[in-house]
């Protein structure tokens, strides 16, 4: 299988090439020339999460110059070992928790993944890598922790100052070895466009052998399709349904790899975008015009994304307005409301969320409740607990591998938004 720019201006790749690629020549990301089919998968004979994993990716690797069959497993069952439970709320309405990873974000799917990935790939070709990876919370600590020791990597992670929670500036900084943290005094957008502009650099790119962690990554978004897919046939099994997703939506890879898993596909009834004070996908969707801007600093911090990158891809999707909305729905809910559903959930289901899966779960509420359901839940409220525990009155319990980083020691370097001061 071949992926294309979604701008067209370059030629295809073979996903390894794709991955190891990060951001196409032309500026655009790289998509499925066309999605295979699920019609292969015999649900009642896959006995576990990594196995569905392996069926799900291993078709988007065919004939593939670098990762054969067997690496591909290989990879699914060394990146994903640990729970991906869907928790039942009330009735139809259930959470997908896929916080249960080493660093206690939904983005351990896709770093693990990808870590593993271009750890085989260097190794086969004999070559070495820097990762850029900008982050607003959580895609930053899952990068470190996943490429934390892989042999010829090196990985600079951005983030910006005063923008991410102490939890999460401790799981971007405790690493050291081969990873590098730089303080952006600036926005998350200023720390996305610092590593657009270093693979614009030509010189530089090559000089350093570039490539990308971010959701822009092929090898980040890949992964992420696969909890879509399985979530929605353990759903179907149980309740007979198709689900209506309801997901916390940022920089919209995550979103993204839910309407792959739809183009695949997956018994899905609906998908809607949940977000916070920044209303670029709504507005959107309101006005038909879309207009990027800088974020909005907001309690849901990982969401802080004003000019959300994985957009390119949704629009690949859907290139016309009026299809755009026949798919897409978004709502947007404001700080005081996310406090408000943490403790209104809280209080009547006694289970605990973070702010981000609170914008979700107000969105369910509003617009979906009583109906078959599951909201993603991105983030383990502990890594917010100055938010939760003033709303709920009680401790969140820390999980023990999320309690081994918080007591390492942080080393991170202040720089200011030229890329030319990272490296």
């Amino acid at each position: 299988m071949n992926f294309v720019s979604t701008r067209r201006l370059v030629k295809p790749l073979t996903a390894s090439e794709a991955i190891l690629k990060g951001l196409a020549d032309d500026g655009g990301l790289y998509v499925p020339e066309e999605f295979p089919s699920l019609a292969h998968l015999n649900i009642n004979n896959i006995s576990n999460y990594p196995e569905m994993a392996f069926e799900v990716l291993a078709p988007f690797f065919d004939k593939d110059k670098f990762l054969k069959t067997d690496d591909v497993a290989e990879i699914c069952m060394d990146a994903f070992n640990f729970p991906v439970p869907l928790v039942q709320n009330n009735g139809k309405e259930t959470t997908l928790e896929l916080f249960h990873g080493p660093t206690a974000a939904f983005k351990d799917f896709g770093a693990r993944f990808l870590a593993s990935t271009m750890e085989k790939l260097i190794e086969k070709q004999n070559r070495k890598l820097t990762i850029l990876v900008a982050t607003s919370g959580d895609t930053g600590g899952a990068v470190a922790a996943a490429f934390h020791g892989k042999k010829g990597i090196n990985v600079k992670v951005l983030y910006p100052k005063g923008r991410v929670s102490q939890r999460q500036q401790k799981q971007l900084t405790v690493w050291g070895d081969n990873i590098s943290a730089y303080e952006v005094d600036g926005t998350f957008d200023d720390c996305q466009k610092m590593v657009k502009d270093a693979f614009m650099d030509k010189e530089l790119s090559e000089k350093w052998g570039l490539s990308s962690a971010n959701s822009i990554n092929l090898g980040r978004l890949l992964p992420q399709s696969v909890y879509y897919v399985y979530s929605s046939y353990l759903y179907k099994q149980l309740y007979g349904e198709n689900p209506n997703f309801i997901i916390p939506s940022g920089n919209v890879g995550n979103s993204c790899g839910a309407y792959w898993a739809f183009t695949m596909g997956s018994p899905i009834e609906s998908i809607s975008l949940a977000v916070n004070a920044n209303r670029t996908i709504p507005d959107y969707i309101e006005s038909g015009k879309y207009e990027p801007r800088q974020s909005i600093a907001t309690l849901a911090n990982a969401m802080d994304v004003g000019a959300p990158s994985n957009m390119e891809r949704l629009f690949d999707l859907y290139s016309d307005i009026d299809v755009f909305r026949d798919f897409v729905k978004s709502w947007s809910v404001d700080d005081e409301t996310i406090k408000r559903t943490i403790k209104e959930t809280y209080d009547m289901e006694k289970y605990i969320i973070c702010p981000h899966t609170a914008c979700a779960e107000r969105v369910r509420k509003d617009h979906f409740e009583g109906k078959p359901s599951i909201v993603v839940s991105t983030a383990h409220p502990a890594k917010f607990e100055t938010i939760v525990e003033p709303l709920i009155k009680t401790t969140v319990e820390v999980p023990e591998n999320l309690k081994v980083l918080l007591n390492k020691e942080s080393n991170f370097i202040s720089v200011g938004t030229d890329y030319h001061d990272i490296f």
